[in-house]
């Protein structure tokens, strides 16, 4: 208890004087050697304007068989201290004498040396510990004032040059944003070599402002053992606080947050407790007790009423990220489990799960004649729970490490044979396997490729496995939400139940699947071959979708003409029909004639020029110019590229788009969202910046990071001053909604 009373009194001193602050190594230089074959003698030179404490010394022996006795202190000089009185101090140079015993016979020991002390300017060091080693046989044999002399001048050639201690403000650097209306985010950044204590970092709000801190929530630290404060938690890497405000002022307004920490260095210096104040502006809120407040002045301040569209945007947090993240501080565990089983199914309707349909479907269908309901739904329950697994693993890992595996995996190779496998799979459903392939081989591949069409439990469950990963790498709000949490709090145990959840609910219709093919697909027959077919195509498509990222789009649009004019060959598009054919048949060929008409339009708008696979032939439109996006992004490479961008900006607010050509939602934003007319004219107004992260560089890494972001899709607005605003877009939104955010981001 003294001890930690002790250096929270040289905490408090004033030590912002300016002036430089030496390593404890040079503030504290000292030697050891052998007086007498039974006495130690330790010499130390203090440098002016440091001391040391007469009580904070302590020696012990490393060597076994060898005991050291009571030290024996010269007396020091009395220093009047504002809270202990009088303590005893040295300084300049000091001799200590420790006596010691069975020694005899011993070559060199190791010896133990304790001591703590400050410097005037105010600055306490924590207590150093220094291990010795003493070669007892060279002490013995030289004089012992030479002895002494080569021992200091020998500690002071291996005593390297340390570099002098940072300020606070460069030692920890920190910054606070407000998040929304009810949200501020503190970032924390220990330099290298520096911590913080989590304990004794806080934040506070002056009373009588409207505005009360009523959460701060901190990320868990690293376990340390402190010899002043125990067991403790710190922070050497940086990290982000949040906090939940309450407000009983609903006007837009301005606050001073304090901020206090507390941290050191492993060098052994600690600097007393800091407080930095930060000025915010809190936007309005348009809150049911201040809507009648405002109304009651329609004659003397209609401005303050209207538009209500833009109070609306105000007072909800249109950050569905941020919205999410709430979950896990405000919800029961079985609620939060629900909640994102609920939204697993709405993610379950989005163009990125749906190529999960077929892959299931190919499987059960590879199944034939031995198909039976139960064994449908056992072979989907299992794919479900590979992707399950995977999937709140994989987001665990991307919690904690701030990057996505999936997004590693969206390159050329990966792709290319997943797509491989698909072909395989279809091509075995036609029936190709069995031509042109030698016996001894044939039996082998046949093996392998019943295995891979999933008629084990284990392949459809791998096969659940690669399809989390590499089919649906895009973000979205739920994942994103639970991926902050995970990486604010270490909570994976919450975080990750909460995406296993969510899987599950995005594969709930995938259980449907099953079902109903157990139910519907026939067991024998020629229709059974039939419905091979159909999904051996399916499985070629989904092959061809998984490879569009890699690939030019001409190549792209080829595949698919192929695709359709080859299927609709099959389907016997220009084959005639016999008399008497049954409507079935007829309802087929038609299905064939518009898969040979998409077909050939894809063919030859590819041929002439065209690249949009949903509009083959817009180029042969009378005056139509070259194909292009409505929306003209200007591209940033890296973080410090951005910043300049945003620095040249003349006023204008700043719009980022995180874009990558294998993620479907980015493109839903530019097909649906951007080339809105409405949206569009709203963008004007913005300076638009894209960051393509389609490689995963390091580059692209960083400047995820740098916004806490996962991987795209992710919009960031800035303020026509260049400071971050409080609204993001995480995953697709609809036209109307995101005008919205464009409005309330404008201003």
């Amino acid at each position: 208890m003294r001890k930690l009373l002790l250096l929270l009194a040289c905490f408090v001193r004033l030590a912002q004087a300016g002036e430089e602050v030496l390593p404890p190594e040079q503030a504290f230089r000292f030697s050891v050697r052998l007086a007498a074959t039974d006495m130690v003698e330790y010499r130390y030179a203090i440098a002016e304007g440091y001391y040391l404490y007469r009580d904070k010394f302590q020696f012990a022996s490393g060597t076994n068989g060898v005991t050291f006795g009571a030290p024996e202190l010269p007396p020091g000089k009395l220093k009047e201290d504002e809270f202990f009185g009088k303590v005893e101090t040295y300084r300049g140079d000091v001799v200590i004498r420790v006596p010691m015993s069975g020694a005899e016979g011993v070559d060199e020991m190791k010896l133990k040396s304790q001591f703590q002390g400050c410097a005037d300017v105010g600055i306490c060091y924590t207590p150093q510990t220094r291990w010795t080693t003493l070669k007892l046989a060279m002490a013995q044999s030289a004089p012992a004032s030479e002895g002494g002399l080569l021992s200091r001048l020998k500690n002071f050639a291996s005593t390297e040059k340390e570099e002098e201690f940072l300020p606070v403000e460069q030692a920890f650097k920190v910054n606070l944003t407000a998040k929304d209306a009810h949200t501020l985010v503190a970032e924390f950044k220990p330099a290298e070599g520096y911590y913080l204590y989590r304990d004794k970092t806080s934040a506070s709000i002056a009373k009588g402002s409207g505005v009360s801190i009523d959460k701060f929530t901190l990320p868990r630290g690293e376990k340390k053992s402190d010899p002043n404060f125990g067991d403790t938690e710190v922070f050497h890497r940086p990290f982000q606080a949040i906090a939940s405000l309450k407000r009983t002022d609903a006007a837009k307004q301005e606050i001073a947050v304090d901020l206090k920490f507390q941290g050191c260095s492993e060098k052994g210096l600690c600097y007393p407790p800091t407080t930095k104040s930060v000025q915010l502006t809190l936007a309005a809120l348009a809150t049911t007790a201040a809507l009648p407040i405002d109304l009651a002045k329609p004659a003397e301040e209609p401005a303050s009423v209207a538009p209500p569209a833009t109070a609306r945007v105000e007072a909800q947090p249109l950050d569905e990220t941020t919205q999410v993240a709430r979950l896990f501080r405000g919800t029961s565990f079985w609620a939060l489990i629900a909640s994102f089983f609920g939204f697993g199914l709405l993610l379950a309707l989005t163009p990125c799960v749906f190529p999960m349909i077929p892959i299931l479907s190919g499987i059960i269908a590879g199944q034939g004649a031995h198909l039976t309901r139960t064994k449908a739904v056992t072979l989907s329950a299992v794919y479900v729970l590979g992707m399950a697994i995977t999937y709140a693993l994989a987001g665990v890992a991307a919690g904690l490490s701030g990057s996505m595996l999936s997004a590693t995996l969206q390159n050329a190779w990966v792709l290319g044979a997943f797509a491989l496998i698909f072909v395989a799979l279809a091509l075995s459903m036609f029936g190709f396997y069995e031509l042109q392939v030698p016996s001894s081989l044939q039996t082998k591949f046949a093996a392998a490729s019943s295995k891979q069409k999933g008629g084990t439990v284990g392949s459809v469950f791998i096969m659940g496995v690669l399809s989390a990963l590499i089919v649906g790498p895009c973000v979205a709000a739920p994942l994103a939400g639970a991926l902050v949490y995970i990486g604010q709090s270490r909570d994976v145990v919450l975080g990750g139940s909460a995406l296993f959840a969510m899987a599950l609910g995005m594969g709930a219709p995938l259980l449907l699947v099953g079902w109903s093919a157990g139910a519907l697909l026939p067991k024998a027959g020629a229709w059974m071959q039939s419905v091979k077919n159909f999904f051996g195509v399916l499985l070629l498509a989904v092959a061809i979708w998984l490879i569009s990222p890699v690939i030019p789009a001409v190549i792209h649009m080829l595949l698919w003409a192929a695709l359709l004019i080859v299927s609709a060959i099959y389907l016997h598009a220009i084959d005639p029909l016999p008399a008497h054919t049954s409507g079935f048949r007829k309802l087929w060929k038609g299905v064939g004639v518009i898969m040979l008409l998409i077909g050939v339009a894809l063919l030859v708008g590819a041929l002439a020029g065209g690249r949009d696979p949903l509009q083959p032939l817009s180029g042969f439109r009378e005056g139509a110019a070259p194909p292009s996006h409505a929306v003209a992004f200007e591209r940033v490479r890296s973080t410090a590229d951005l910043d300049q961008r945003i620095a040249t900006a003349n006023g204008r607010p700043v719009m980022l788009d995180f874009y990558a050509d294998w993620c479907v939602s980015c493109k839903e934003m530019e097909l649906f969202t951007f080339s809105d007319p409405k949206v569009e004219q709203a963008l004007k107004q913005f300076v638009l910046l894209q960051a393509d992260v389609t490689h995963n560089t390091a580059e692209d890494s960083a400047i995820l990071k740098r916004f806490g972001l996962f991987g795209p899709p992710g919009i960031i607005f800035f303020r026509r001053g260049g400071q971050e605003t409080g609204y993001r877009v995480v995953g697709y939104q609809p036209a109307e909604k995101f005008l919205e955010v464009l409005n309330a981001a404008a201003r």
